[in-house]
């Protein structure tokens, strides 16, 4: 799965909980709109829905039910980006400028930590969750 819809899918399933959800909800049928116009009534009722059962879950500390929802989330917006592979840009900014902006930072940093490249040319590299210890790799003269 690509790695802009897992944390899209944890965003927006994390928005659900904040006060900024009706615009969350608002952008991200939004997006529906523009790419399938189709499924945003769908979409904007099955938002809604979801949001009460995540609320739900928060109240009776489910984590079980809140991973059960960013799936559904995440696979929505897979489904949709397979269908419409030109979307990835706009998912994108939907994450970046409405979703993860909702959520404490403790959680933009969650969302985030998916979402990691790296590209080497000539050289090497370490891509590391936490501290890295090491020597260099530098000829000793």
């Amino acid at each position: 799965m690509d790695a802009v819809v897992m944390a899209a899918g944890s965003a927006l399933v994390a928005a659900m909980a904040t006060d900024a959800w009706q615009q969350v909800r608002e952008h991200t049928v939004a997006l529906w709109r523009r790419i399938r116009p189709e499924q945003a009534e769908q979409v904007d009722g099955d938002l809604e829905t979801l949001r009460t059962q995540m609320l739900q879950a928060r109240h009776s500390h489910d984590l079980d039910t809140e991973q059960s929802l960013e799936g559904v989330w995440r696979l929505q917006l897979q489904a949709l980006l397979q269908r419409e592979p030109v979307a990835a840009d706009e998912l994108r900014r939907l994450l970046d400028d409405h979703l993860a902006p909702a959520l404490d930072s403790s959680e933009r940093t969650q969302v985030y930590s998916v979402l990691q490249n790296t590209t080497v040319h000539g050289g090497s590299s370490t891509v590391a969750g936490r501290d890295v210890y090491g020597e260099s790799s530098a000829p000793k003269e």
